[in-house]
């Protein structure tokens, strides 16, 4: 490109020869009217591009539209009856109870979750923006069940700033559960950016302004397990290495860990972090596999089921949802008050990760056989290569360190799981094939 545009610069502006006999004060006249004339005609239509652009572009959206940021100017929150609405979900109603900003409150585990904290008297505030990487009509069915039960969910993005701080004014959260985030491994390779925008800057925003608040809250957010990465040790312990991710979500996930280390070490802030092991139950997220298998299963659409190198197995480390339900709340129940105040620390304060997962690691093709009896269908089956697209062999939990600190047990197996969750789906989905009894 320079090569070309220094050989366009020794092109002379008016090709061929040109002689004048004429005297310079005549040439350089001449010379000076033409640059006017030039300057005049360029400056005209600088102007009128102006013109035309500020009548023709639109006023109330003259940025491009960047899907990773178009929640940041569509959402109205505020004013009298709002805030009511907002300390209304968020008041304590039990004596020992205490007050939860929830974030991502309208997915899957956020949903539990708060209604879980809702209905042991726990003040609940959820905040979410609905967006469409799934059906937002699953999210908002999930955003009337909460509803019902006393949980207002505020629309809204956590990089808005001032969105979270005027939360805070309105209450004085003793915790927030940080769910909100930019979730799947594979999706990743088409929209990069909407990961670093929530899983990273959303979460700093965050971060900055708990940090500020005073008092500062405590917070317990989601990591997962797939900061693990390429690590071939199992099952995957906290103090692993987890410095190989093989995704851009694991890498934001994992970048997300060391941000929390820096806030609690120069700000003060309480912070547990929470690796999740492929969570699945009712109300789940259809971009997740036993979701998907099951509706194509019952479509009669083939499925894919991976298989490694060599015909290796595949393998997940299955935890049904009720269990991440108790992990979470332990971990809410067990976190130690921040130590700062208004962005200052006065201590050392606590810093804690720990895996939630279910410690019996199952194959997929197993998953899909017990799929097909509760189904009664007949999967068709379509066995390829594990892809380079951030997917991983196998996931197994050590959960020694969650079960010495949190008391958590998991109890649920993957068979029982996936009963519920097919009840679930036959009755949300209520044109689908009826099965398991």
């Amino acid at each position: 490109m320079s090569k070309q545009m220094s050989h366009l610069d020794n092109i002379p502006s008016t090709p061929g020869k040109f002689k004048m006999d004429k005297s310079p004060y005549i040439h350089n006249r001449l010379r000076w009217h033409s640059s006017l004339a030039k300057l005049t005609f360029w400056s005209l239509m600088f102007l009128g591009l102006i013109l035309i652009f500020f009548f023709r572009s639109p006023s109330s959206n003259p940025l491009p539209q960047d899907p990773s940021r178009r929640s940041l100017r569509t959402y109205n929150w505020g004013g009298p009856a709002w805030e009511k609405r907002v300390r209304s979900s968020a008041r304590i109603r039990s004596r020992n109870g205490i007050s939860v900003l929830v974030t991502g409150a309208a997915g899957f585990v956020g949903t539990h979750v708060s209604a879980a904290l809702k209905r042991r008297g726990d003040g609940v505030l959820g905040l979410d923006n609905f967006n469409d990487y799934y059906d937002p009509s699953l999210k908002r069915a999930r955003q009337a069940l909460l509803e019902r039960s006393g949980v207002f969910i505020v629309e809204g993005d956590i990089n808005d700033s001032a969105l979270l701080r005027k939360l805070f004014e309105v209450v004085a959260f003793t915790h927030v559960m940080h769910l909100a985030a930019q979730a799947g491994v594979r999706y990743a390779m088409e929209n990069p950016g909407s990961y670093v925008h929530s899983n990273i800057a959303g979460f700093v925003n965050l971060l900055e302004v708990c940090k500020s608040a005073n008092p500062q809250p405590a917070m317990v957010w989601a990591s997962s397990s797939s900061v693990y990465g390429l690590n071939t040790k199992v099952p995957f312990s906290e103090r692993d290495r987890t410095d190989q991710p093989a995704s851009l979500y694991a890498a934001t996930k994992k970048a997300g860990e060391e941000i929390a280390h820096t806030y609690n070490h120069i700000y003060g802030l309480s912070l547990t972090g929470l690796r999740f092991f492929t969570v699945y139950g009712p109300w789940g997220r259809p971009d997740m596999a036993y979701f998907f298998f099951t509706r194509d299963i019952l479509k009669g659409k083939s499925i894919s089921i991976f298989e490694a190198a060599n015909h290796g197995t595949v393998a997940r480390d299955f935890t049904y949802i009720d269990d991440i339900v108790k992990g979470c709340l332990a971990a809410l129940d067990t976190a130690e008050k921040s130590s700062g105040s208004g962005g200052k620390k006065k201590g050392p304060a606590q810093l804690r990760v720990f895996n939630l997962g279910n410690t019996s690691p199952v194959p997929v093709s197993d998953l899909v056989s017990i799929l097909e009896r509760l189904l009664k269908v007949n999967a068709k089956r379509n066995i390829m290569k594990l892809p380079r697209n951030g997917d991983v062999q196998f996931t197994h939990a050590n959960i020694s360190l969650a079960q010495r600190e949190l008391g958590y047990k998991p109890s649920t197996d993957l068979q029982t799981g996936l009963k519920k969750f097919v009840r679930w789906y036959l009755s949300y989905y209520s044109g689908e094939q009826k099965a398991a009894g």
